[in-house]
Parts: structure tokens; C-alpha cells; sequence
């Protein structure tokens, strides 16, 4: 167990953090999964933008790496151009 109250806090603050960083990526999965079953190629070239500007703020929060938050967008921009 910690011994200092500034250890005990650094433990509360990164559990906190974690639960939080934890919701927004299930959030972002969720997203993209219902996106990849979008069939209808307008509807996805509408919701693309909106997916893809989640992922980037989600990148920018550290919670993913940037680079995955490029591949995510790069492979669902493909689907959209395939439809």
C-alpha cells in the first residue's frame, strides 16, 4: 500500500482516469463497428465526417495513438469508397 498521501492520490486520480479514458474508447468502438454495417453509401459518406472527427478528438486526448486514429479513418474512408 502507498505510503504517502501524494501516492494515494496519483492511485485515485489514475483509476479515474482510466474509468473515463476507458467509457470514450467503448464509445468510439461502438461507433465504428456500427459504421462498418452501413451499406447505404450515402448515409455513409454523411456519417463519415462526424466518425471521423470523434476518432481525432479521442487521438487528441491521448485515450488512442495517433497513427491508430489514422489507420481507423483510412480503413473506413476505404469502405466508404468501395460502396
Amino acid at each position: 500500500m502507498a505510503n504517502h498521501i501524494s501516492a494515494l492520490k496519483r492511485i485515485r486520480q489514475n483509476e479515474k482516469r482510466r474509468l473515463h479514458n476507458r467509457y470514450y474508447a467503448r464509445t468510439m468502438r461502438n461507433a465504428v463497428k456500427k459504421f462498418r454495417t452501413i451499406t447505404d453509401k450515402k448515409e455513409a459518406e454523411e456519417q463519415f465526417p462526424k466518425i471521423a472527427s470523434l476518432i481525432d478528438g479521442i487521438a487528441k486526448r491521448n485515450i488512442i495513438h495517433k497513427n491508430k486514429a489514422a489507420n481507423l479513418k483510412s480503413k473506413l474512408a476505404k469502405q466508404v469508397n468501395a460502396l
